[in-house]
This record gives structure tokens, sequence and C-alpha cells, in this order.
């Protein structure tokens, strides 16, 4: 029997973290062992203490900001936690983790080590020097990691153009949904509708995510200020929080939106929501496989999103939905204007949509590919 070893840097309500989660609690128990090392104070906590028979770790130190002296901390506690563990497997997620985590797993003898870019901490928003930092930083780690797992073929091209790692040693696996769950939710888009605040006559368009730079949220304000001019019943859902709160609330007021967007906070019932909608917009700066796109698609949503990463790789253009330059807001409300005002445009390419998300996005094949690639490895 195996024993694999997950480390993330926190648990988040994110698609990197509900899929971690899930990898660790459907591994085969008949051939693998599953452990589970975390940053403390995240949302999912609860979820992953819940999991039966996996021993979890908590690690104050692991936060997402560099920090030398906690970092250094944290190296040393993750080695003796290996040392403790003895995993014959150590899988890294998310930059931080995915770095100490796998210099502490290097420094404790594990045998084989794997990373999962959920997309990369280096992007084009970052000062030069910030960039280059983190190119360094996933460059040297690289020398320790046997396998890279990448969500899109994206991934797989920007880390080889960065210099990151062989190919021979990058490995294409999804980041999954569970498309039984999805294929079979019925919702009263009435009942739900109403238990928000809306109405049947209203034009639903929902986003999901975290309230942090990335998201590139103030865009979503300003847009759904250019469509409600537009289209007054238009009414623009934002599910999911963080630290930007309190801005985003700010320019709600400044914009007079108040009762047009509604911040929903983070919910379980994201599904039922986006079931509940009309449209589904992303305006994300950066992406590695948006989990809230392949929601909304397999759902039967049309997707407007920006043109970046994993997005451009799941949201066929004039198809499925729009594709948009990042910073257009004029071109993006245009396109929400259009798809709300024809409603059979919208449904055919929420229909097309649902057509392209196939076996190779579920959850649970997800996690079957990781399996075989442990075993391969070890």
């Amino acid at each position: 029997m195996l024993k694999i070893c997950h480390i993330i840097t926190k648990l988040e309500l994110g698609g990197a973290q509900q899929n971690t989660l899930y990898t660790v609690g459907h591994l085969d128990r008949k051939r693998f062992e599953p452990v589970l090392i975390a940053g403390k104070g995240g949302i999912l906590d609860s979820e992953a203490a819940a999991l039966p028979q996996v021993p979890i770790h908590f690690v104050s130190s692991l936060g997402r900001e560099i920090n030398p002296f906690f970092d250094l901390i944290t190296l040393i506690q993750l080695w003796r936690i290996l040392r403790k563990e003895r995993p014959q497997v150590v899988h890294t997620h998310s930059s931080k983790a995915g770095i100490l985590g796998r210099w502490a797993a290097r420094l404790a003898g594990v045998p084989v080590i794997i990373h999962t870019f959920h997309g990369f901490a280096f992007h084009d928003y970052q000062s030069k020097f910030v960039k280059q930092f983190y190119v360094l930083l996933e460059r040297l780690t690289a020398a320790v990691t046997d396998t890279f797992i990448a969500v899109t073929s994206k991934d797989i091209q920007k880390g080889l153009a960065h210099g990151i790692g062989q190919k021979e040693r990058y490995r294409l696996i999804r980041s999954g949904i569970d498309l039984s769950y999805y294929k079979m939710l019925s919702v009263n888009r009435t009942v739900k509708r109403t238990s928000l605040g809306l109405s049947d006559e209203h034009g639903v368009v929902t986003t999901i995510g975290p309230f942090k730079p990335q998201k590139n949220l103030f865009d979503f304000v300003r847009v759904a200020a250019m469509v409600s001019a537009r289209v007054p019943s238009a009414r623009f859902l934002m599910v999911g929080d963080g630290d930007q709160r309190k801005d985003i609330e700010a320019l709600i007021g400044e914009m007079k939106l108040s009762g047009i967007v509604s911040l929903l906070g983070w919910r379980r019932d994201a599904g039922e929501i986006l079931a509940a909608s009309d449209l589904f917009v992303l305006t994300s700066l950066w992406e590695g496989l948006p989990r809230s796109i392949l929601e909304a698609m397999i759902l039967g949503l049309p997707v407007v999103a920006n043109a970046v990463d994993g997005a451009r790789e799941i949201v066929a253009d004039g198809r499925t939905g729009y594709l948009v330059k990042p910073g257009d807001r004029e071109r993006m409300a245009a396109d929400i204007i259009k798809l709300l005002q024809d409603s059979a445009l919208s449904r055919q390419m929420g229909e097309c949509g649902r057509g392209y998300i196939n076996n190779e996005y579920d959850i649970n094949f997800m996690v079957r590919q990781q399996e075989d690639l442990y075993c391969k490895t070890y």
C-alpha cells in the first residue's frame, strides 16, 4: 500500500482546494493511504478534519505571503511531519506549499515528488522583478520534482516556455467536477430566484470566486453598470468573499448599483444558483482551469470570460460563449447584453457548452488518473 501525502497552502473554497480534498477522500483505500498537510484557517478546514481515516496536519505558519522567518519554520515543520509519516509519494498543490513542500520532501528522502500547477504564481501583472523571482523559484524546485501535473495544455506550454522542467515530466490531468451531481441537479428556478430576491423577469448574470486581485471583480461591477443602463432587468450575483469585499461594496454604492449587484458570500448552493442564472461571467486576469466555468457549462449556461489561460481552452469563442481581451469592459458588456436580449442564442450556446464537458472533466476520472500516476512513478 502506498502512502500518499498531499500538501496545500490553505483550504479555501476554491477549485484546487476542493479537488485536493476530493482526491484525498476518494483514493482507493485498498491501494493507497492518504495523508493531508495544509495551512490553518481555511473555510474547508472542518471538511478536511471530517474526512474518515485521513491523518490531517495543520501547519499554522504555512501562509500565502512570503515571509523568510515563517517560511523557514514551515519548511522545518513540513520536514518533521514527512519524516514521521514517511510517505512514498508527496503531491503538492498551490505555489507556497508547492515550493516548501517539495523541498521538505526532498530533505526528508521521499522517493517520489509530484506537483500540480493549478495555474502559476507568476503572471504579467506583476513587476518584472517579482515575476522573475517566482520563475527562478519554480526552476530551482523543478530539480527536485519527478512529475508535474498541469490542468491545461496552456500551463504545460507556459511552464516549458519559462524553463520549468522538461516536457517528458509533464502530465495533463484536468481539474474535474462531479459530472453526475450536475447532470442530476434539479432546481426550481422560480423558487430559487425568489429565495435570492429575484424574479423570472430578471436576466441573471453570475460570477463565482474569491474577492482578490486575480479575479478582477471591480471590472465585473463596472460591466454590470454598463449592462444595467441598457438592460434594466439585469441582475448580477457575486458568489464569494475575501479581502476586497469592502472596496467592492464601496464601488457598488458609488455606481448606485445597490439592488442590482448582490454579494452572496461563500455559498454551498453555488450549483443551484448557477442553475437559476442565465449567464456566467469571469473577469479573471489569469487562471488555471476555472472550475466555475466547467460548472456553468455543464448546467447549460453560456459563458463570457476574459481570454486568459485555461478559459481559452474550454470556452469556444462564438460557440459556447464569448472570450474578451482583459480590460475591454465595453466589449464584455456588449456580449452580455447580446445574450440577455437574445434568449435563443443564449440557449444555443449553453447547450453547445454542455456538450463540451465530457468525461475528461469528471472529478472521478481525475482521481483515477492520479492513482495511475502514483503507481507508475513509484
